[in-house]
């Protein structure tokens, strides 16, 4: 017997009605085969905070000005954030990191230097928002925190990001790796009114007007999902933190860790992560549907099933630290609830 035949006999024969815990003996399941074990557990969570800047700002694509990015990030070092609240709730690590905000933040010592721009990315609306060694750069940045993650024990992982303007390239690597109209991909982000919307797609399809008029061999309308194509599409659009987040999620994949995907950014960069290495959607926990424009479609698009929808679109990975307490539970459930055998009761099912 395999060990996934072991695992779904003892989650079925635990004292209660066969599939009567829904949804956690799913995650038990999921985690039992991450961790290639019985008895799995959750040890050490962390949560990486990964801040940057996007040219595209400069576009007027956001309601908010891209001083907000730094500003937050010195926030979270203050403990006053949404994300610090909801780690200490629930015993993550926060992990603060600058990937490449525009502003010096090295008066701020519990904010991790590790920069790829002084002034975030380009501007992708004229051209790619990184080079290709950039984007090296940042996906080695990511891996590079997970390997410090795990060297302390630590084996579930979840990311959050800050980072002013980044629904607009997680909107455009939706369309282009699900192949969904633009128009149905993008929304308000922090709060943009109707025009706002109207601009940020205008501005949006004529950025990938350039990406397609640009040379760009592997990519074509049936070979968008493969490993290539997405690489340029990843350093076309990205925004640093978001690299570093696939490049994170790459890790903790190949490391065997649960990795807890948050909102509507992160999702994109989970999208991009199962294009890149398709066996990552196996190691991810798609935690919530937030309310910008996009989510359930993008979802939807990947076969994933989140676990909470509660009109969340902070980002800053709270999504994903609030539905940790519904992954832990099931690891519990496995690892100490009884079986009809050892607490004899008759099975009636």
């Amino acid at each position: 017997m395999d060990l996934e035949q072991r695992l779904r006999e003892k989650i079925d024969n635990l004292n209660k009605p066969k599939g009567s815990l829904g949804r956690l003996e799913e995650l038990a399941l999921q985690i039992g085969l991450i961790q290639q074990t019985l008895t799995p557990q959750l040890c050490h969570p962390v949560h990486l905070l990964l801040g940057a800047d996007h040219g595209i700002e400069r576009e007027g694509v956001s309601v908010s000005p891209r001083c907000i990015t730094w500003q937050q990030m010195v926030n979270f070092t203050r403990g006053g954030g949404g994300v610090n609240m909801f780690c200490r709730q629930h015993g993550f690590e926060l992990h603060l990191v600058d990937v490449g905000v525009d502003h010096d933040l090295s008066d701020f010592p519990q904010i991790l230097n590790r920069k790829i721009s002084p002034h975030g990315t380009a501007n992708f609306l004229y051209g790619p928002a990184m080079t290709d060694e950039q984007c090296r750069e940042a996906l080695g940045v990511g891996s590079e925190l997970v390997d410090d993650a795990a060297a302390s024990g630590c084996n579930i992982l979840s990311i959050g990001e800050m980072g002013i303007a980044n629904t607009s390239p997680s909107s455009i690597w939706m369309s282009l790796l699900l192949d969904i109209p633009l128009e149905q991909c993008v929304g308000a982000g922090a709060g943009l009114n109707d025009e706002g919307i109207r601009h940020k797609l205008e501005v949006l399809r004529a950025a990938v007007a350039g990406f397609e008029r640009s040379a760009h061999p592997s990519l074509s309308h049936d070979s968008q999902n493969t490993s290539d194509a997405a690489r340029e599409i990843l350093a076309y659009f990205g925004g640093f933190e978001m690299v570093a987040a696939v490049g994170a999620m790459l890790r903790a994949a190949e490391l065997r860790m649960v990795v807890l995907v948050d909102g509507f950014i992160m999702t994109a960069c989970a999208l991009m992560a199962s294009r890149l290495m398709p066996t990552f959607m196996d190691f991810a926990i798609f935690c919530h549907c937030g309310d910008e424009s996009g989510h359930r479609l993008m979802l939807d698009g990947m076969g994933a099933r989140p676990l909470l929808h509660l009109g969340l679109r902070l980002g800053e990975g709270t999504g994903a630290l609030c539905a940790f307490p519904i992954v832990d539970s099931a690891v519990r459930m496995l690892r100490e609830m009884g079986n009809f055998q050892d607490n004899q009761i008759t099975k009636y099912f």
